[in-house]
């Protein structure tokens, strides 16, 4: 495969997952995570369909949230310049990606997620978005231990952070109807993944009562 093909439309699930434990998210010692939200990847999907406005919505209410309460928001994204060293085994799997030159100016965030001047924008260089940038000495540095994670795609990125994150002793939460992937069926396997191997999996309106909204 040489590239991300167009992505179908399908209804954002809305499922009750069995978590292995009973985590809550806790306002002090959360970050949130917009994973990949950009252009470039957003650009397969059709943008007026499911689950793509659900999955921004969602967002959205979640980021004001933890704006309010103080909750430090962390965005990563892939860069337009990666040199064949960088981007390495990713090119077998998905060609050039950002580096190709039909799609320049794709690599921002999309418009209804722009960051603002207080959230951390991190370089994106693996599936992990622990991998090379200094999220987790972030994460210590505020003395926070439990990761939102939202965004795209659930199976790829989100899934194998949320892994990483157990790993390094972080608490990843990913919310179920604020991840969107390549088809629901790999979508719901994501949830099911994380739920019972490495994090708990809630929705966002579970997720936005636990951090208190109305």
């Amino acid at each position: 495969m040489s590239h991300i093909h167009q992505l179908p439309s399908y209804t954002m699930p809305d499922v009750s997952v069995p978590n292995r434990v009973k985590w809550e998210v806790q306002a002090d010692r959360a970050v949130l995570l917009i994973h990949d939200m950009q252009h470039y990847f957003l650009n397969k999907y059709d943008m007026q369909a499911e689950p793509i406005p659900t999955l921004v919505r969602h967002i959205q209410a979640i980021k004001a949230q933890c704006v309010k309460l103080g909750i430090p928001v962390i965005y990563t994204a892939q860069p337009t310049e990666q040199n064949p060293a960088d981007r390495a085994l990713l090119t077998d799997f998905w060609g050039l990606g950002l580096s190709a030159p039909e799609y320049a100016g794709q690599e921002a965030i999309i418009d209804e997620l722009a960051p603002s001047a207080d959230d951390i924008q991190q370089t994106k260089w693996r599936y992990s978005a622990f991998f090379r940038s200094p999220m987790r000495e972030q994460m210590q540095a505020w003395g926070r231990d439990q990761l939102i994670v939202t965004g795209i795609y659930a199976h790829i990125g989100c899934m194998t952070t949320s892994l990483d994150a157990f790993m390094q002793g972080v608490q990843a939460f990913m919310v179920s109807d604020a991840v969107a992937d390549f088809s629901e069926e790999e979508h719901r396997m994501a949830l099911r993944y994380v739920s019972q191997r490495c994090g708990v999996v809630l929705n966002s309106q579970t997720l936005l009562t636990q951090l208190g909204a109305e």
